[in-house]
């Protein structure tokens, strides 16, 4: 068992704190802002929070998660949605099929970041923006050394063949968004 992945409850997931302190509706503009993202494979969908925010501004949403549970909670909010069994790192979905792949909270997570970044740079025709924690010891959130900081996240990029990466520091967490 992995011990990065999150395994407190999808209930705790769509908490008023949890929404606000993941501050997702700016991070959903953010993700959009001057860009023509007309479909978002959501990575990590958990319950479908990120989903539905960017369903919401009448975009074509996809999901995955490793978690089966975890997918049909998010079913019950977004019915209409294709949501697939799959980890990061083996996206069952065709290159470039999505302007935008979403992971929010989800790469310190997974087993191999190289991996995952890569797959999400496939699968993806403009860009890839990460939501992820601080840099930082805090009371919420992980330890630090479930962590990434910003210098690891450059040296993927590069690594992965990104053209570019753009931080955007938030209130509790960092938004990353890694250019095609």
């Amino acid at each position: 068992m992995n011990d990065r992945v999150y395994n407190n409850g999808v209930d705790r997931l769509r908490s008023p704190e949890r929404v606000e302190r993941l501050e997702v509706d700016r991070v959903v503009d953010l993700c959009l802002d001057h860009n023509q993202i007309k479909s978002v494979l959501d990575v990590g969908t958990g319950s479908g929070l990120f989903a539905g925010a960017f369903a919401k501004r009448n975009i074509k949403i996809a999901g995955a998660d490793l978690n089966p549970d975890m997918l049909e909670t998010a079913k019950k909010y977004l019915p209409d949605t294709e949501f697939k069994v799959a980890v990061a790192e083996d996206l069952p979905f065709e290159d470039n099929s999505f302007d935008l792949v979403f992971m929010g909270v989800l790469l310190h997570e997974v087993n191999d970041f190289t991996k995952a970044l890569q797959e999400a740079k496939r699968v993806a025709v403009k860009q890839v923006s990460v939501l992820e924690w601080k840099y930082a010891v805090e009371d919420f959130g992980p330890p630090l050394e479930h962590r990434l900081s910003e210098e690891f996240l450059s040296q993927l990029s590069d690594k992965v063949g990104f053209s570019k990466m753009e931080v955007v520091p938030l209130k509790n967490l960092m938004l990353y968004h890694f250019k095609n």
